[in-house]
């Protein structure tokens, strides 16, 4: 494994040196050349990239081989409210779609099997028509955006043998499910990801369900970082396409089993590099050298990460930040927010705070369109919901000193 990362990182700075402008940029000013680099120790020669770099920098991080257009685009509307885009071609989409059903499949997931993922309904037109009409390895989605209830209905219908989704909105479900003492659903196995989930937590959907819950790590930037297998205990990085670091607040790495920011080397995505970049969340290296699966990638473990609320509607949904977020996300003018927050004063009363990166639409459209665009998505009656947006030229952290995109302020 190990030389075969060496050679990868030396691809991928080569690479980047000679076709990303931006690296090309940042390479020559930290006086590094890719001849410097032909390890992966090579790397701490480079210096660390955060989310705030990439946004500044545009079309600048995407490789001079390939013209924008013609990529697939991925956004993140990222814990703080700041989107970010991340751009891939065609075989970088359809490796991590392969990356991601490899641990589904280690934990026992079978091409045929009903596979129920809950999620923004956008993300349906990821699975291609050939999958849809085989019905291998297709999932069936079920929108994080209706109420509990309706998942319960249609979920009951399917009878899932695999019960994926987002972590929180699996929570809501087994939660509702315990409650009206519900014994219809009984998936074989539940595999939750996108957000943390306390360990309490995972073993309570586990026995609502009756069945194994399997976290999984991610971020939209790289898509699936590291999973649990059959143990379910520590997390399996995925090194054959991602180098991940642990570093402390001088950016020196860590001993193993200490605790740091997570920073990520992406070994497959060409059309915009990701190098030694800062995913912002925390964890550490596993002192185990193995795991008794038998299986050698390295092990880590998400200590902490970016928690936010949960927000109540009035017809009784909870919506999980992430949810939010996907409305955010498919937004017609997102591009163009360079940061917001949606803020609940109470349970029919929202503000929503944008700040743009530029003037190019004019605010009264984008405040119309952005209203519209919620309302409908989040299914949101004029009558019974007030929604409001505010443009503003700073979205300031709170008391924590976070800067987290989605607020409540229920009691």
């Amino acid at each position: 494994m190990l030389d075969y990362q060496n050679r990868k990182v030396q691809e991928i700075v080569r690479y980047a040196f000679e076709n990303v402008p931006f690296y090309h940029e940042k390479f020559l000013q930290a006086g590094v050349k890719p001849t410097d680099v032909k390890t992966v120790d090579d790397l701490k020669k480079l210096p660390i990239l955060r989310r705030e770099e990439l946004q500044k920098a545009a079309d600048k991080v995407i490789s001079n081989e390939f013209d924008s257009r013609r990529l697939k685009h991925v956004s993140t509307s990222g814990s703080t409210g700041k989107p970010l885009f991340t751009y891939i071609t065609a075989k970088e989409d359809a490796f991590r779609k392969a990356k991601l059903l490899r641990a589904n499949t280690i934990c026992g997931q079978k091409p045929r099997d009903k596979w129920v993922v809950m999620t923004a309904p956008q993300h349906e037109a990821q699975t291609s028509r050939l999958q849809r009409f085989l019905g291998v390895y297709s999932p069936i989605p079920v929108s994080v955006f209706d109420s509990v209830a309706v998942q319960i209905s249609e979920i009951e219908k399917i009878k899932p043998d695999v019960l994926d989704g987002y972590s929180s909105s699996l929570l809501l479900l087994a939660e509702e499910v315990e409650r009206r003492g519900l014994e219809t659903i009984r998936p074989r196995m539940v595999v939750g990801g996108a957000e943390l989930i306390d360990s309490s937590s995972r073993h309570f959907v586990e026995r609502v369900f009756k069945a194994p819950f399997y976290d999984e790590y991610a971020s939209v930037e790289f898509e699936r970082l590291a999973w649990q297998c059959e143990e379910r205990a520590e997390y399996h990085i995925d090194a054959d396409s991602v180098l991940m670091e642990f570093l402390d607040k001088e950016n020196a790495e860590v001993a193993r089993g200490e605790t740091g920011e997570i920073v990520c080397t992406s070994l497959f995505n060409y059309a915009m590099p990701l190098i030694r970049y800062a995913t912002g969340d925390i964890g550490r290296g596993s002192k185990e050298t193995g795991c008794a699966c038998g299986r050698t990638f390295p092990l880590m473990k998400v200590m902490e990460g970016r928690k936010e609320s949960v927000v109540v509607l009035p017809d009784g949904r909870s919506l999980s930040p992430l949810a939010i977020g996907d409305c955010m996300c498919a937004f017609k003018y997102f591009n163009n927010v360079f940061q917001y927050r949606f803020i609940q004063k109470k349970v029919n009363s929202f503000k929503i705070l944008v700040k743009k990166k530029n003037e190019s639409v004019d605010d009264k459209i984008m405040k119309t369109e952005m209203l519209r665009h919620v309302r409908d998505m989040l299914r949101l009656s004029e009558a019974e919901v007030a929604v409001e947006i505010e443009f503003t030229d700073s979205i300031p952290p709170d008391k924590s000193g976070k800067i987290r995109k989605v607020v409540s302020e229920l009691k």
